[in-house]
């Protein structure tokens, strides 16, 4: 068995941990021969919420599990980590505008990002997943200059899996019938979801999203709105946010990452836009399809992109541009 990598979950305390810590654990993300040391980041008022947290992985007696770690001290968390997975921020409260809400998590990412470039491995894997997580995530890579911009990553699986669940709802097909589904922009509700290149596979033919649902009206608008707007409706009903559909989506594209996507499919992942051939700004950390080979992802080249797509793309482009500009006035005195 191979030597334990070194896996940071910050936001642990909180429920989408909760709902990662096990799956991470027992072996769903590296693998199954692969043991692991967890380390549990938290803010200082959750440190016995998290000592519950680490009660309760004890208890579950993984093999793969050698040690467990937990800490409110960064200098003790960023040390030598081979991955990063960055859930918590400070979420957005009643009354709060969204410029307050950039100016406290700048002050997080910016924090995590120097100890990440000061403690971490710098071949250190980072996903952002605490929102905003596009501008989270880009705070975080300025902060951090000897460790590669390709490094950093933010999610945007669960935006992607839930286009995928869509499609194949309405076909009712298993979700695995569909792929390459594409998430394009910021996870916010200005994301595109894109099925212009998607497949589906139908009672044994693999055919074209369009061609396969005949509908061009929902999939243009219904079919958007629902996955622009999903993570509000799951608190609407919860009266809690996203958990379990956000840590399936976390090891989702950790795994990725860390074997590789199969040939033929890719993922959406937001990664700095550095290099993209779809006419997106440089310097944004914009949601893109991308394939993965040996732990470094690619840009997919040359899909073709009408009028309708080109418009969403840069809606939601704009957005970015102005959370990259505020957030940098920040960073700027922060």
């Amino acid at each position: 068995m191979c030597e334990p990598i070194r896996v940071l979950v910050t936001g642990a305390a909180g429920q989408i941990a909760y709902s990662l810590l096990y799956g991470i654990a027992k072996g769903d993300v590296f693998g199954k021969d692969q043991p692991l040391s967890l380390v549990l980041l938290d803010i200082t008022p959750m440190m016995t919420v998290l000592d519950g947290v680490v009660m309760e992985l004890e208890d579950c007696a993984l093999p793969l599990l050698r040690e467990v770690i937990a800490t409110d001290k960064e200098e003790v968390a960023f040390k030598d980590l081979d991955v990063a997975i960055l859930v918590g921020s400070m979420p957005r409260r009643e009354g709060m505008e969204r410029k307050d809400l950039l100016k406290a998590n700048v002050k997080i990412f910016k924090s995590q990002g120097a100890a990440l470039d000061k403690y971490a491995k710098k071949s250190v894997k980072v996903v952002v997943v605490g929102n905003p997580a596009n501008t989270n995530c880009l705070t975080a890579l300025k902060s951090a200059p000897s460790i590669p911009k390709c490094n950093f990553s933010c999610l945007t699986r669960l935006d992607h899996n839930r286009a995928k669940g869509q499609i194949a709802l309405k076909l009712s097909v298993a979700s695995d019938a569909v792929k390459n589904v594409t998430i394009w922009g910021n996870h916010s509700s200005t994301q595109y979801p894109d099925v212009s290149h998607a497949k589906v596979t139908v009672q044994g033919k693999e055919v074209g999203v369009y061609e396969a649902i005949k509908d061009d009206k929902w999939l243009k608008e219904g079919f958007i709105a629902t996955v622009q707007q999903r993570g509000a409706a799951v608190i609407k009903a919860r009266k809690l946010s996203s958990a379990m559909s956000a840590a399936k989506a976390i090891c989702d594209h950790v795994r990725d990452i860390w074997f590789g996507t199969p040939e033929g499919e890719w993922v959406s992942m937001g990664v700095i836009s550095d290099g993209n051939s779809y006419g997106i700004a440089e310097d944004l950390l914009y949601s893109y399809p991308v394939t993965i080979k040996d732990k470094k992802w690619s840009f997919v080249e040359g899909l073709s992109i009408n009028d309708f797509s080109r418009e969403k793309m840069d809606l939601t482009a704009q957005e970015l541009l102005e959370e990259k500009e505020t957030a940098f006035e920040f960073l700027a005195s922060a």
